[in-house]
């Protein structure tokens, strides 16, 4: 039987290959195995620091898309688009984003974060159809997620968000130079990690360097958006009493005030800790914080400054 195009196709991937380095795990004492395995995961910090230039370009991109009215949508199939629903998931609570604009679609729908759907990334189509059922547009910026760079669902994505004007990125980890999709790519992020510990499961090293970019696309994107005061975030959403008790610790941490103080300001700023802020700092009443955090394009810095 002769080999398959995906066979061939498999065997040129970085992430498919065998690690010399972890040949003889099996026969590892327990405590080797974590040491191997950490001293792979010490790989990856300095394989996405090469990209920082091409993760910045994104976020400028996403920036501008979320100023005219656009949206990120994530991409992916399994442990990578896993990673793009969590990295969704998190933005409202942290950054106090709207649910939409920010999201993540995976292969084989909601089912496939808790159960692999693993046929579903198969067909490129699919990938195109998800993007329908999202009613995307031209002010969209697609981000393609897989590590293999191959996975058809997501090529299928981010091909069909091309062909609507939509920006497009893609993080993948396979070498820069093995990237072959910049025809419909506008920027690609390439943190090449090397084999995996154990050949293909790119849930290791490789799902470890997907969620440090995913990580940093967002939290750039909502600083550059006024998300953040110092390092501080002040968008939470007060949605559950820890939050709630954070937001007076970060009024607290922010002016010096105490306890109390912090929750009588809160709740005349009717629980906006930017708003608390503002009327702290800048001695204004809440609706006078709120005209000057509107003026400084809801920059807490400069809302204070006046």
């Amino acid at each position: 039987m002769a080999e398959s195009a995906l066979f061939r196709e498999l065997q040129s991937l970085t992430t498919e290959t065998r690690n010399p380095r972890s040949m003889r795990i099996d026969a590892a004492s327990t405590e080797d195995i974590l040491r191997i395995i950490n001293d792979e995961d010490a790989r990856v910090v300095p394989a996405v620091r090469a990209e920082l230039p091409y993760i910045a370009e994104a976020v400028e991109l996403i920036v501008e898309a979320f100023k005219n009215g656009g949206r990120l949508i994530y991409a992916g199939a399994g442990t990578s688009g896993r990673l793009g629903v969590i990295d969704a998931a998190e933005c409202p609570p942290t950054f106090g984003s709207p649910p939409e604009l920010v999201q993540g679609l995976i292969a084989g729908g909601k089912a496939a974060m808790f159960v692999a759907q693993e046929g579903a990334e198969d067909h490129e189509s699919n990938g195109r159809d998800a993007l329908e059922e999202a009613a995307v547009t031209p002010k969209d910026v697609i981000c393609g997620i897989a590590a293999s760079r191959r996975t058809p669902f997501v090529v299928g994505a981010v091909k069909h968000a091309k062909s609507l004007g939509c920006k497009t990125l893609f993080v993948t980890c396979n070498p820069r130079e093995a990237f072959d999709l910049h025809e419909f790519v506008d920027v690609a992020m390439c943190p090449a990690v090397g084999p995996e510990v154990i050949m293909g499961s790119t849930r290791m090293k490789s799902g470890t360097a997907q969620k440090l970019v995913l990580n940093m696309l967002t939290t750039a994107t909502f600083v550059r958006l006024g998300k953040v005061y110092e390092n501080m975030m002040i968008d939470l959403q007060m949605t559950n009493e820890k939050l709630k008790e954070r937001s007076k610790r970060i009024v607290m941490t922010a002016t010096g005030v105490d306890y109390e103080e912090a929750a009588r300001v809160l709740a005349a700023a009717d629980g906006h800790v930017k708003t608390a802020l503002v009327m702290i700092l800048a001695e204004a009443s809440a609706d006078e914080a709120r005209q000057r955090i509107d003026a400084a394009d809801g920059f807490v810095r400069q809302a204070i400054a006046g």
